[in-house]
């Protein structure tokens, strides 16, 4: 056969592959694909990348699951930082050490892409992360000072969250941590998946890049919002077919984080806005007094959808409600225990957010926080370690408090009634416009 016939006959089947599958874009303050209006019910699946390096068996039966539930739009990570030693953060990491990659995560997240893309579900790929759980800023800033100790929060003993934050914040403005950063995005956007030799910057399976989970101005708003804008540019330069965020948690009840979601949003080269809403962490709701709590930590979450909300509609793009969580009743750590509450307020959840889609086209997609499927805490309340089961709790958090697992069977109802829902809403652009 000659061989430029095989070039072309190469390109033409990667053409067909890609155009199959057609990347998000956003219309009129929207996601499209394939010609239509996009919503989804989605999850945090951060791990996603260690069980396709470490564990593809499982990776394969929890993407079974999920795709069954209707769940098929996952928030993965695609970078982690720290040697094997390194506290509070997921083991193995992609990058012991700046610019040396592990290569069997990153075939792990090729294996993961391709598996995803089997199932016609997509991914928001997270590059980087403020708080310690992947190793992220924090420990870019200890690379780039030779490798000085960092002020990890709580758990941690002695830990302090805003000293935490400051520190980390510190990574805006070191040079040496933005250049290892950049080295990294082009590292992944510019990989080709050794599962399907297709390039990353050509595969719709990945929806979107996503600067950092929850970045934070903290003290240096100005610096936090350039370092926002520059890095968006950046991505946009390597890649012109996927959608740019932020992964913002939004304009938080802490008068001190730094973030103006209007500002943070008000750019062009990001193309939808994303916010998270944790009514247990802020005080709004305590499970150990629910009957008194509950009702005003609804009210509250309400005015804060809403809030974040407007500010899409005024920007005009899509917005994500992007993690949302609580534990289980009485804030019990074991498997077994009840999720009463925790059903209550996921249905209230997805019910606000599907009424407003129904009716805006800014309310595209909604995301709980996290999907635990079929892993398991070595003990309740746990401090993860290596060789544990990864679930939906991060390293820096005691473990089963907020994972949902492949038996919590009155949640999977839940998730797969609603998942359904949203997927209806979907429809070819023109048939059911939004006024």
């Amino acid at each position: 056969m000659n061989k430029d016939y095989i070039i072309l006959f190469t390109c033409f089947i990667m053409f067909l592959t890609i155009n199959a599958q057609d990347f998000v874009e956003v219309q009129n303050g929207q996601f499209i694909r394939s010609g239509k209006t996009y919503h989804y019910l989605g999850t945090n699946f951060w791990y996603g990348m260690n069980l396709g390096g470490n564990n593809k068996d499982r990776l394969i039966r929890e993407l079974n699951q999920l795709e069954k539930l209707g769940v098929k739009n996952l928030r993965i990570m695609a970078s982690s930082e720290g040697e094997a030693d390194a506290s509070w953060r997921m083991q193995p990491t992609l990058q012991p050490e700046p610019g040396k990659y592990d290569e069997k995560l990153l075939v792990g997240l090729d294996f993961l892409l391709d598996e995803m893309k089997k199932r016609d579900m997509l991914a928001v790929v997270c590059l980087n992360n403020f708080w310690p759980w992947s190793g992220g800023f924090s420990q870019y800033v200890s690379w780039a000072n030779g490798d000085e100790d960092i002020p990890f929060p709580p758990p941690a003993e002695g830990g302090d969250w805003r000293t935490y934050q400051e520190y980390s914040a510190r990574f805006y403005q070191n040079e040496k941590a933005q250049k290892w950063f950049r080295d990294l995005i082009r590292t992944i956007i510019n990989r080709k998946n050794s599962v399907n030799n297709l390039e990353y910057r050509l595969d719709p399976t990945i929806m979107a890049w996503q600067l950092a989970n929850e970045p934070e101005g903290i003290d240096k708003p100005e610096l936090y919002r350039k370092w926002i804008f520059e890095t968006a540019d950046f991505i946009k330069e390597l890649d012109t077919n996927h959608l740019v965020s932020i992964g913002s948690e939004g304009n938080t009840p802490s008068p001190n984080n730094g973030t103006d979601f209007f500002k943070d949003h008000n750019n062009s080269s990001i193309d939808y806005c994303t916010f998270h809403l944790w009514v247990q962490n802020w005080g709004w709701y305590d499970p150990k007094k629910p009957e008194e709590t509950y009702s005003n930590a609804i009210l509250k979450a309400s005015q804060y959808i809403n809030e974040h909300l407007k500010v899409a509609q005024d920007l005009n793009k899509p917005i994500v409600l992007e993690e949302f969580g609580i534990s289980r009743d009485d804030n019990n750590y074991e498997v077994a225990s009840g999720v009463t509450y925790r059903d209550k307020y996921f249905r209230f959840i997805f019910q606000s957010t599907l009424n407003y889609a129904r009716n805006l086209n800014q309310m595209s997609g909604v995301n709980f926080w996290a999907w635990g499927g079929e892993g398991r805490p070595s003990e309740p309340k746990a401090i993860w370690k290596t060789g544990d089961d990864f679930i939906g709790d991060p390293p820096h958090e005691y473990q089963g408090w907020y994972s949902i697992y492949d038996k919590d069977i009155s949640t999977l109802i839940i998730l797969q009634n609603f998942a359904e829902e949203f997927s209806s809403l979907n429809a070819k652009i023109g048939d059911s416009l939004k006024n």
